[in-house]
């Protein structure tokens, strides 16, 4: 098969082209696959929450962890809270909450809650709303999606770790950044 010169010059400039495109493809690929992720969640926490609790970020979060200014409550249950948490965050479990655990807190301090992606914790915090708390915001995509943004969890000696509890097979779809257990 004969190629003419000008089908070849063609053919280098359409290469070239591409190579030069190669960046924008990878980073409209990548972008795509987090937006699906972020569509995933929004749709999950549709479904289960009715969202009287605002959500915060992660990323807003993590400003407000560092600057220690925040109350972090864990809304999940015990096992998995061991597996790791957020730093500087306190367990209150889910099905056997308890408000006593939260007594000595101030009722207009910031609070957070999170669960493994933020349904659980809806629930506890509305609790808390219904006994006075007035600050209260739910993480959004919880502490799968605090992992999928590659923020740093800790295990129950203080040291961080990868390991997150994924809840289940099913809900653990929503984690893509950690170690799952189970």
């Amino acid at each position: 098969m004969d190629v003419r010169p000008e089908q070849a010059v063609a053919a280098r400039e359409v290469l070239l082209k591409l190579k030069r495109s190669l960046p924008l493809i990878i980073i409209f690929l990548f972008s795509t696959t987090i937006m699906k992720a972020q569509s995933d969640i929004d749709k999950l926490l549709l479904k289960y929450n009715n969202s009287n609790i605002p959500y915060i970020s992660a990323e807003e979060l993590r400003m407000l962890q560092l600057d220690e200014k925040v109350l972090i409550l864990d809304a999940r249950e015990l096992e998995e809270f061991k597996v790791s948490h957020l730093k500087n965050s306190i367990w209150v479990g889910y099905e056997d909450f308890n408000m006593k655990r939260v007594k000595e807190f101030s009722k207009n301090q910031p609070v957070v809650v999170y669960c493994s992606l933020g349904i659980r914790s809806e629930n506890i915090a509305k609790k808390l709303e219904n006994v006075g708390f007035s600050n209260i915001q739910n993480l959004y995509g919880g502490i799968f999606q605090w992992k999928n943004k590659d923020f740093p969890v800790i295990d129950s000696t203080g040291n961080t770790t990868e390991r997150v509890h994924a809840y289940s097979k099913h809900w653990s779809q929503y984690l893509n950044n950690a170690e799952k257990i189970y």
